[in-house]
């Protein structure tokens, strides 16, 4: 399997890659842009989908937001089907006017499989049993619980999980999103790739798994303290790791496969590791 270039149609045959993504902070320290950052996440749709593979995404229904792109990029290099899995959480799906979100079913619903979830996960109608003015979920506790319980849904629902970017601080759920994706992750038994190259929080997950690799950048000068949450997230995927480690349960990955994986910018690369892992976890089974 070539490290740099496409993988063999059929090479991710049978396989949903769970993608979790969210703007990296460390974007601008990096010299990197959020156009950049797009470009490669299309690369990685693009990679995966025309290996045979699927994609799924948990996130909202905004028109210029991560599920509509990646929908789009998807099926751009998929037009016969719809590649990608779009899991939509209460809190999200209810913010929007009846006639607004049914317009945007509609018209994501052409490119992508949207599920939209009740309060703890489960899927739904969203178009019924509601008025057609929006109904925010303005408790803290329920938007936790639909974000968990979206979480929950989605890792059920693909084979393994890959991580880019994401926020470390300004979350909405109990924990930053990519984290608990993490945790729910390793919890479920499934691999997890974190391709930390462009940092955020992945590159702390990375290092929470005892992974190499990540670029070092130091704090800023006005950086504030952690999220205790953050750091409470990190010590239970340390300990979930080492956890796995014990079960000799990974991601098919060498130490210095994963060490490339960590330090790669190179969407090719990424999604052609995160094969030659999962190739490696079905020949063991």
């Amino acid at each position: 399997m070539d490290m740099s270039g496409a993988l063999p149609p059929g090479g991710l045959k049978g396989l949903r890659i769970g993608v979790s993504v969210a703007p990296s902070a460390d974007l601008d320290r990096l010299g990197l842009t959020e156009a950049r950052f797009r470009a490669v996440l299309g690369e990685l749709a693009r990679s995966v989908v025309t290996a045979d593979g699927r994609l799924a995404y948990g996130g909202n229904l905004s028109e210029d937001g991560y599920t509509a792109f990646l929908a789009g990029q998807a099926h751009l290099h998929a037009p016969g089907s719809r590649p990608l899995l779009a899991c939509v959480p209460f809190d999200e799906h209810r913010s929007l006017p009846l006639p607004e979100l049914a317009g945007r079913l509609e018209r994501f619903g052409r490119q992508a499989e949207i599920v939209c979830l009740d309060a703890d996960g489960s899927p739904v109608d969203a178009t019924t049993g509601r008025g057609e003015a929006p109904e925010p979920v303005t408790d803290p506790g329920a938007r936790h619980r639909a974000l968990t319980g979206m979480r929950r849904h989605l890792m059920r629902r693909v084979d393994a999980h890959l991580f880019l970017g994401g926020r470390r601080g300004g979350f909405q759920g109990a924990l930053p999103g990519l984290v608990e994706e993490a945790l729910l992750a390793l919890e479920a038994g499934l691999p997890v790739y974190p391709a930390a190259g462009y940092g955020g929080v992945t590159a702390d997950i990375a290092k929470a798994l005892g992974i190499d690799g990540a670029p070092h950048l130091p704090d800023p000068s006005d950086a504030t303290p952690p999220d205790p949450r953050l750091l409470d997230g990190l010590a239970r995927l340390r300990a979930l790791a080492d956890a796995a480690a014990r079960r000799n349960s990974g991601n098919g990955l060498t130490d210095e496969e994963n060490r490339r994986l960590a330090g790669s910018r190179d969407p090719g690369e990424i999604t052609a590791l995160a094969a030659r892992g999962l190739a490696r976890l079905r020949q063991d089974r």
